[in-house]
């Protein structure tokens, strides 16, 4: 007979469980890295430096990522800036998602103009711009998109140059003048955005809508690395894509029913992204109610309150949901907790019932701290950090979560040395002024490398 322990243990991942699924990691990182069929890319992003403290001058941001799109616009001046942001639009509508890429493109374009004419921008300024999806990169500027992710499907825009595409957009609105210099994964932002502060920080990490990592690697160790190499360029940040780990079936014995069951029945790319699907914001809501779901057939959850129609409509239950159950004491969570069931509802749920949901939002929400904890000290292991280094973590998961952030130092206390100097930190905006600093460092570079020539 089943029972609410029962049903929830396969979330449970002892430090046994967590070291073989890191061994399975880092055995996919180095496919990835060496060009074998790896599910996990591995992608270099061309960026080979960090900051370091002499950028200076103005720079554009765009940031296209999974909920929002904003423009800023930054004023660098060594380790200091400032930073002037476009008013708040809306998040992206599902429409804009879904339609052509034409369409998508030209949307950012407007913003783009409409955030040059407001400030009164006259120069022709360095733009980086900071995609969120997974894209094969052949340089700093180029890159084509690989598969769109986060709830996205504009059309016509996979296997396409993403640069190229925002160039033409541009160009169709034209009076809209700026230097393209840079194209950014959003963790290679986060790590940028922390390293201007911060001399130990080598991987950066999103928690949010998504879930990513990236790292700086040694180039001697990305053997699928074929371009020519410059002097003194000897490390390159490579963006993990960790979000397809286990999509080629190596981690098949550690995703549960319900994961399984909300990929091939909930989810719109089904066999894909596997663990980002453990992990996301996105997600979590919904392995929720699929939990309540079995539970409730079992009889051990909502008995008194009859059907539950509700709770059968799919992405009800929002990730959202589990900041306000988990947060505070459990009688705080009692009362978060049936305000919660009211809106799904479930008028009639007792004492039991909350805390029966409140132990399956705890479950999964744990579950995801623990995995991505794995992934972060399987990175650092990899490139010897773990003395000290700091990781740079954005993302609404890991800032507004109530427990996510403590639970994750739980499992890298557990998975690595004892008095370990890996820090979790949060980035100041990563994202969108990580796109700056990546096109500020650009600027930099060819700036020497003209001197050095000339």
């Amino acid at each position: 007979m089943s029972s609410v322990e029962s049903i929830l243990e396969p979330f449970l991942l002892s430090k046994e469980r967590l070291e073989d699924i890191k061994k399975r990691l880092l055995s996919e990182f180095e496919k990835g890295l060496a060009g074998d069929d790896a599910t996990v890319r591995m992608l270099p992003t061309y960026v080979h430096e960090l900051p370091d403290g002499s950028e200076k001058g103005k720079f554009l941001a765009l940031d296209l990522g999974g909920s929002n799109f904003r423009v800023l616009l930054i004023t660098l001046d060594g380790r200091t800036y400032s930073q002037t942001n476009l008013p708040e639009f809306a998040p992206l509508s599902d429409e804009v998602k879904a339609t052509s890429q034409e369409k998508l493109f030209d949307h950012i374009a407007a913003c783009l103009q409409e955030f040059v004419d407001h400030n009164g921008i006259t120069e022709k300024l360095p733009l980086g711009f900071t995609f969120s999806f997974p894209v094969f990169q052949t340089g700093l500027t180029q890159g084509s998109l690989i598969k769109w992710t986060k709830g996205f499907k504009a059309e016509g825009a996979e296997g396409e140059d993403i640069i190229r595409l925002l160039r033409e957009a541009l160009q169709r609105r034209k009076g809209c003048e700026v230097d393209v210099v840079a194209l950014v994964n959003d963790t290679t932002g986060t790590m940028m955005s922390r390293a201007l502060e911060d001399d130990s920080c080598h991987v950066g990490l999103i928690l949010g809508t998504g879930t990513n990592a990236c790292y700086m690697e040694r180039l001697d160790a990305v053997k699928k690395w074929t371009h020519p190499r410059q002097p003194g360029v000897d490390h390159v940040a490579i963006n993990t894509e960790w979000g397809a780990f286990g999509d080629n079936g190596v981690m098949s014995d550690v995703y549960t029913e319900f994961d399984r069951y909300l990929d091939q029945n909930v989810s719109i790319n089904k066999g894909q992204q596997l663990f980002e699907k453990t992990i996301s914001g996105m997600y979590l809501g919904e392995l929720v109610r699929v939990v309540c779901l079995k539970l409730h057939s079992e009889g051990l959850l909502f008995k008194s309150c009859g059907d539950i129609p509700e709770f059968k409509k799919e992405w009800k239950f929002e990730s959202r949901y589990l900041s306000s159950i988990e947060k505070g004491t459990e009688e705080e969570g009692l009362v978060e907790t049936k305000a919660i069931l009211s809106t799904m509802g479930v008028e009639d749920a007792n004492d039991v019932d909350c805390r029966t949901v409140r132990r399956v939002c705890q479950a999964v929400s744990t579950r995801a701290a623990y995995l991505a904890a794995a992934g972060v000290s399987t990175l650092v292991e990899k490139i010897e950090k773990t003395g000290s280094c700091t990781v740079a973590v954005d993302g609404s998961l890991y800032k507004k979560h109530p427990t996510f952030a403590q639970h994750m130092d739980e499992g890298l206390n557990m998975l690595l040395p004892s008095g370990h100097g890996v820090a979790m930190k949060e980035a100041t905006d990563g994202s969108g002024r990580g796109a700056a600093l990546v096109a500020a460092v650009a600027v930099r570079l060819a700036t020497a490398a003209a001197a050095a020539s000339s």
